[in-house]
């Protein structure tokens, strides 16, 4: 079983960009939505991306926070066009940023489309009690903000967002 332990945060403003050292457009979608995850019904998502020329299917546990359990399997990109045809809700298309600082890798997806506007930052961690720096561009941390994971920005995306939610004044 693989464990995956990643805090999320807010990004403010682009200091990040000259930092990236490679970049890879990706588009995702998911097998199940939201409220499949919500009521229950399902008690991990399914996801399918295209990353640059790699494609991936991924399961990934329903828990809120930190920690969730992750399978990763590379899939053929055909394959992965078509599972794409069979998503649920709205794909996501964004660009990675790859950003190193002070030991760590950060990720910094750049949204797109109806999730434009929209730009967060990740960090896997060895444990839930590593220490990290946080760069100069990172804003408020939004790991237990379910509304800022990919699955639910494919069901509501940024665009759908009222001005509370855009400004992170709503939990």
């Amino acid at each position: 079983m693989a464990l995956e332990i990643e805090r999320k945060f807010l990004v403010t403003g682009d200091g990040w960009r000259v930092a990236a050292h490679r970049v890879v457009p990706m588009a995702q979608g998911y097998i199940n939505d939201q409220k499949a995850m919500d009521t229950g019904a399902m008690k991990a998502s399914v996801r399918v991306r295209i990353a640059g020329d790699e494609a991936f299917l991924n399961l990934k546990s329903r828990e809120l926070g930190h920690t969730r359990q992750e399978f990763d399997y590379a899939i053929p990109v055909a394959d992965a066009r078509a599972l794409l045809d069979l998503c649920v809700g709205g794909l996501v298309d964004k660009r990675r940023h790859y950003v190193q600082h002070e030991g760590h890798l950060w990720e910094v997806d750049e949204f797109l489309g109806d999730n434009a506007g929209l730009v967060v930052a990740e960090i896997e961690l060895t444990s839930a009690q590593e220490a990290f720096a946080r760069p100069d561009w990172i804003g408020a941390e939004v790991t237990d903000a379910s509304r800022y994971y990919n699955l639910a920005l494919a069901t509501r995306p940024f665009a759908q967002w009222n001005a509370d939610e855009r400004a992170g004044t709503v939990a």
